[in-house]
């Protein structure tokens, strides 16, 4: 189902954002010098981001100023890379330990994202209801409203689909989140596919395309604002994607799994 792709992207891109902005507004940070895991994170390299901020918290005595930025950079990268049970881990160590830092709320929303990522719907489902009842965590409704939206159309519940659905519409209608139907898919219709080309001229991609598709694959191509995509494949779970990302690798493409 689709429902999986439009899940992951949707989280990211609102994790994304919510970094930028926080990181635009950011006072200066004087004891730790995170430009090197600010870098990797936007440029979207969470292994190397890992692996910056990690060596930059070894180095770390006693309470740094910057450290909740540096911990939340983590968290998100453990998120996107994956490693949910590290994510959590990070995310409740700013809750625990940085009381005052202004990650605290994008901290809660990433502990009940890498429970929605990880396919663990019951638990994400109470961890947004939460949510919603806390006032501190009025700013991140519309996020949490297009999540409860999302596990709710995942579980085939229907009404709650609807309800959130709906209240989103109703009370943030200008909103990231209400505006994501439109941009990516529909709630209903959402899937995993494997990305091997980005082009400039279209000329480039529908090349690549026909190339896949004689040689047996289910191959497409995909208008972007900049650029035109090449993907294969609308698999219904990340096993069936990672299979045909390895295939494909195999012959020497370029892979990556959206979402």
């Amino acid at each position: 189902m689709r429902a999986d792709f439009e899940k992951s992207r949707v989280v990211g891109t609102i994790l994304a954002c919510a970094l930028a902005t926080v990181l635009f507004y950011a006072a200066p940070v004087y004891a730790l010098n995170l430009e090197r895991t600010r870098y990797y994170f936007l440029r979207g390299d969470y292994a190397d981001c890992i692996k910056e901020g990690e060596k930059a918290l070894a180095g770390i005595q006693g309470v740094s100023k910057g450290v909740d930025e540096l911990y939340y950079l983590l968290g998100l990268s453990y998120l996107k890379d994956g490693n949910y049970l590290r994510a959590v881990d990070i995310f409740e160590i700013i809750l625990n330990e940085c009381g005052d830092s202004r990650y605290q709320g994008e901290a809660t929303l990433g502990i009940g994202d890498a429970y929605f990522l990880k396919g663990d719907y019951i638990k994400a489902r109470q961890h947004y209801e939460k949510m919603l009842d806390d006032p501190k965590a009025v700013t991140h409704k519309p996020a949490v409203y297009y999540r409860l939206a999302l596990i709710a159309t995942k579980t085939k519940d229907t009404q709650s689909s609807k309800q959130y659905a709906g209240l989103l519409k109703e009370e943030f209608p200008f909103s990231l989140e209400a505006r994501l139907n439109g941009e990516f898919c529909s709630l209903v219709d959402c899937y995993y596919t494997v990305q091997v080309g980005s082009f400039s001229k279209k000329e480039n991609a529908q090349r690549l395309t026909r190339e896949l598709v004689k040689k047996g694959f289910a191959a497409y191509m995909e208008e972007a604002k900049l650029n035109f995509r090449v993907r294969v494949g609308k698999l219904s779970t990340q096993e069936e994607a990672r299979g045909l990302k390895e295939k494909l690798s195999k012959l020497g493409y370029p892979t990556k799994i959206y979402p």
